[in-house]
C-alpha cells in the first residue's frame, strides 16, 4: 500500500510476534481502530493467517521473518526489522509481547517515539540464568521505550518490583460485547459439531487457551478428576492448540473434548456453563472477559490482571491460587452444583465488562498515550529511565487529531 510523501497523517508501525493469542487480537483490534480514525497503519509480523486478517482492515503489513523465541537468528531478525523501520518512515513504533519487543527497542534504540507493551513480562515465563537474563533485559531497554502500556496495574506493579524503570500508562485490555455476546445455551450447544454424541444437558466446562505452560491446562486436569468425584456427569473441553496438546491429551480422561484452534470462540463461550482459565502468569487475559461478555461465569487463577478483570464481588468465588489443584476443583465444582449462582455471576460479569472492558475503550486510550507522545504533551515531562527519549515533539495536524482522540 503506497502513501504519499506529503499524506500528513501520523503513521504507526506495531512490531508483532507471535502472531496468535491475545497479544495478536489487541494488535487486531487496534488495527481497526486506527484505520478507522484515519491513522496510517503498518504491521511488521511473520507471514500468517494474521496477516490476510489484518490487510483486509486496511493496514500495509510487511513481512517481518522472526521465530517466536530469542535465539541465535536474533541479529538476523533485528537487521530485518530495522530495514523495514528504514523503509516505513513511521512516527512512532508501538511493540507486543516480548520478542518483538526484544528486537523492536534493539532496532530503534529510541531514536523514534516506541512504546512497548509486554501483555505479561517475559521473565515470568522462564527460570533460573534465562530469568536473570530477561529481568537484566528488561532493566536495560526501558530508555528506549517512550512508554511502557500495561494491561493491568498489576502487571505494572511486577515490572517496578523487578526495578524496571520508565514512564508508564496502564490500559486495560478490552473486547468486542457485539461479537462476544449472550446466547442460548441449548441452540449454541446443538450448533457445535464437536458437541454430537455430548449430552445436551451435561454440565461443559470450557478453556480456551493456547495449549502451553502458561494457560495451566494441567492444572485443570489433574483437578479434573476431583470435579468428576462430586459432578460426575460432566464434561470438559479444551479449545486451542499448542506444544502441551500430545502430553495434556495422554493424560487426560474420556470426559475431555479437544477442539483445537478455532478463529472464534464466542461459540464455545456461548455453549459452557463455566469457563476455566488456570494460568500460571498473565498481563490480563482476554477469554475470562470474552466468557463475561458471554454472559458466562470464569474460575481463573489469581496472577496479573485477574482481580482487575472481574467485578469485585466475584473474587471470592471466581478466583483461585495459581498451580493448586484442590482449590481449583472446589471453585469449580461448586458453580458446577450451583445454577443460580452461576446465571447471577453470568450477568454481573457481562456488566462489568460492558462498562469497564469495551474494547473502544482501550482503544481510546493507546490514541491518547499516541497523543501525548507525537505532540509532545504534558505526559511526556518529567523524570524518566536514562537515556530515555521524549518524543519528536512532532505536531499532529489538526485535523486528525480528534481522530487520534476519537
Amino acid at each position: 500500500m503506497h502513501q504519499s510523501a506529503t499524506d500528513p497523517r501520523p503513521r504507526v508501525l506495531h512490531v508483532i510476534q507471535p502472531v496468535d493469542g491475545g497479544a495478536a487480537r489487541v494488535v487486531t483490534d487496534l488495527t481497526r481502530a486506527q484505520v478507522a480514525a484515519g491513522l496510517r497503519v503498518t504491521v511488521a509480523c511473520p507471514d500468517s493467517p494474521l496477516t490476510a486478517a489484518l490487510r483486509a482492515l486496511g493496514a500495509d503489513v510487511r513481512q517481518w521473518e522472526a521465530a517466536r523465541s530469542p535465539g541465535p537468528a536474533l541479529a538476523g531478525e533485528v537487521r530485518r526489522l530495522a530495514r523495514v523501520v528504514e523503509a516505513v518512515r513511521p512516527d512512532l513504533v508501538h511493540a507486543h509481547s516480548a520478542k518483538a519487543g526484544l528486537a523492536g527497542r534493539i532496532a530503534v534504540r529510541g531514536r523514534i517515539p516506541t512504546v512497548f507493551q509486554p501483555h505479561a513480562w517475559s521473565f515470568e515465563a522462564v527460570g533460573g540464568i534465562t530469568e536473570a537474563l530477561a529481568l537484566r533485559w528488561e532493566r536495560y531497554a526501558a530508555r528506549w521505550a517512550s512508554r511502557v502500556v500495561c494491561v493491568s496495574e498489576a502487571e505494572r506493579r511486577t515490572g517496578l518490583r523487578a526495578g524496571i524503570g520508565g514512564r508508564w500508562s496502564v490500559v486495560p485490555n478490552g473486547i468486542d460485547p457485539e461479537r462476544f455476546h449472550p446466547a442460548a445455551v441449548d441452540t449454541v450447544r446443538a450448533g457445535i459439531g464437536q458437541l454430537a454424541g455430548v449430552d445436551v444437558a451435561a454440565p461443559l466446562v470450557v478453556c480456551v487457551g493456547r495449549l502451553c505452560r502458561q494457560k495451566g491446562q494441567d492444572v485443570l486436569l489433574r483437578a479434573w478428576d476431583t470435579v468428576l468425584r462430586r459432578v460426575p456427569n460432566a464434561r470438559l473441553v479444551l479449545v486451542g492448540d499448542g506444544p502441551e496438546h500430545a502430553r495434556l491429551r495422554s493424560c487426560a480422561p474420556e470426559s475431555v473434548l479437544f477442539a483445537g484452534a478455532v478463529t472464534d470462540a464466542a461459540a464455545w463461550y456461548q455453549a459452557a456453563d463455566l469457563v476455566v482459565l488456570p494460568s500460571r502468569w498473565e498481563g490480563m487475559a482476554l477469554a475470562p472477559l470474552e466468557a463475561m461478555s458471554c454472559g458466562r461465569p470464569v474460575v481463573v487463577s489469581d496472577v496479573d490482571g485477574a482481580r482487575e478483570s472481574l467485578p469485585p464481588a466475584l473474587a471470592s468465588r471466581c478466583l483461585v491460587p495459581p498451580d493448586d489443584p484442590a482449590a481449583l476443583a472446589g471453585a469449580v465444582a461448586e458453580l458446577l452444583l450451583d445454577p443460580l449462582l452461576r446465571e447471577s455471576l453470568g450477568h454481573q460479569g457481562r456488566r462489568h465488562v460492558l462498562s469497564t472492558h469495551d474494547v473502544r475503550h482501550a482503544a481510546q486510550a493507546v490514541a491518547g498515550v499516541y497523543r501525548e507522545l507525537l505532540d509532545g504533551g504534558p505526559a511526556d515531562a518529567g523524570p524518566r529511565a536514562p537515556g530515555a527519549n521524549r518524543g519528536t515533539g512532532r505536531v499532529v495536524p489538526t485535523e486528525y487529531r480528534e481522530s487520534i482522540h476519537s
